[in-house]
């Protein structure tokens, strides 16, 4: 399962330039938006560097044994090209929204107040049905699921001629969905489509944006742990369209700290008997997590990656009988600014048992926010490089990898980078031609939007 795999070079693949702005498109306008939009507009004018962000500050070393920034290695978008919109279930613009999170000063936000200011979301599609806890006021509405995808293509199409643009990435930034599974109609497209029309319960608002994204040919990335794109139908639809998709749940906190923790301890092939998890946090995420059916969705996900880098099956001496458990609690006072606890029990040489413990004190936006700045980046490349379906390679980014099926997600955060590594070494050998991109409203029109 951590056996590296090899990316060679399509011999006829070509990645078309970073030419022109490119639009990034944020369905929920939330603390970890506003703080990755507020970011980038503080560091194209100096006055803040992107750490956390691999794609600018990350070298890669070449197979001559050089080493190259990331971005001076592919052709990413620069920072300075990325124009924002996106909807939100509140009317507050960007700054309003920035301030009331609390996740960077007004001091800080001043030099960029404007630029903020300026972005306003356009109403969100939102059902409470999926999120029990928040009660939106700025909502669109209509007869039918499809109506509301063909309102959100109108933005879309809205926001490209508005500003020029020929290409665009969506990156789902809003909240956790209540827990759902798979179900008949996510199965086939034509199943997917009979069910926005009538309305049916099994299609959240996350899965509505994934397929406006979609009909409109514009790469999907899934921050939440939703099903969102992540179903037969949009994962269909996402290879017949040549779009690239990727998922599911930024890889922050606690759960960074886990794909960190547990390699090390089967690199030493120390023994785990418990693993205890615990989160306090006050931001909106947390008040939609205080709800059972949101908690769930995040549960699994966060529940998922000790399995998976341990391996059980394999081990079943060291891993085989391990307890873990996961909590997460709202805790207003506390803001962004959450704190995981961590106590592991471990045993050793002769079975002998030890402790570790972890306090883990972070801003939750800090540190998703340079993730999606390098999500928006790298699934613009892979749609220029042609890559079209499951981008399984940026699973370095995710809680709860998606991949191909019948194909294992891989948690090892030093396997996962190792992959995307080689991902952009073998991106770097394709030719580059300069050739016009593919207009995003001819899918709008294949819609009959």
């Amino acid at each position: 399962m951590n056996e590296l795999r090899s990316f060679e070079p399509h011999p006829t693949r070509v990645i078309a330039p970073a030419q022109g702005p490119l639009g990034v498109l944020l369905p929920g306008m939330g603390a970890v938006a506003t703080t990755l939009v507020a970011g980038v507009h503080l560091i194209n004018k100096r006055f803040a560097k992107p750490y956390g962000s691999l794609t600018q500050m990350q070298e890669i070393e070449r197979d001559d044994g050089t080493a190259v920034p990331i971005r001076e290695l592919v052709p990413l978008a620069a920072l300075d090209d990325l124009v924002f919109g996106g909807w939100d279930i509140f009317p507050d613009n960007a700054y309003q929204t920035a301030c009331a999170a609390g996740v960077l000063s007004r001091e800080m936000l001043a030099p960029v107040r404007k630029e903020m200011e300026r972005l306003r979301p356009w109403p969100g599609v939102f059902d409470q049905t999926y999120v029990r806890n928040l009660h939106g006021t700025h909502v669109k509405t209509g007869p039918s699921k499809m109506h509301l995808a063909e309102a959100l293509m109108r933005d879309t199409e809205g926001f490209l001629g508005e500003h020029g643009l020929q290409r665009a990435v969506m990156l789902w930034c809003g909240s956790t969905e209540t827990y759902l599974q798979p179900s008949p109609v996510h199965e086939t497209l034509e199943a997917f489509e009979e069910g926005l029309k009538r309305n049916a319960p099994e299609i959240s608002p996350s899965m509505i944006y994934a397929y406006a994204a979609l009909m409109q040919g514009i790469p999907f990335g899934n921050g939440a742990p939703n099903l969102a794109v992540d179903v037969p139908a949009l994962m269909a639809l996402a290879e017949r369209r040549g779009v690239a998709i990727a998922g599911k749940d930024l890889k922050t906190g606690q759960t960074l700290m886990k794909t960190i923790l547990a390699p090390g301890l089967k690199a030493r092939m120390l023994g785990l008997n418990g693993w205890f998890s615990s989160n306090i946090l006050g931001n909106r995420d947390g008040e939609v997590l205080d709800d059972p059916g949101s908690f769930r969705t995040k549960e699994l996900s966060k529940s998922s990656v000790l399995d998976g880098i341990l391996q059980p099956a394999r081990y079943p001496d060291l891993y085989g009988n391990y307890y873990h458990k996961v909590r997460i609690e709202y805790y207003p006072p506390r803001g962004d600014a959450k704190e995981g606890w961590d106590n592991i029990d471990i045993f050793g040489w002769l079975g002998q048992s030890m402790q570790i413990k972890v306090d883990f004190l972070c801003k939750d936006s800090i540190l998703a926010a340079p993730v999606a700045l390098d999500l928006i980046l790298l699934l613009d490349l892979a749609q220029r490089a042609g890559l079209g379906g499951i981008q399984d390679w940026l699973s370095f980014y995710f809680k709860s990898p998606m991949t191909d099926a019948g194909v294992p997600a891989e948690h090892d955060l030093f396997v996962q980078h190792e992959r995307l590594m080689e991902r952009l070494r073998s991106l770097s050998a394709s030719a580059l031609l300069d050739y016009p991109q593919a207009s995003p409203y001819e899918s709008t029109k294949t819609a009959g939007v």
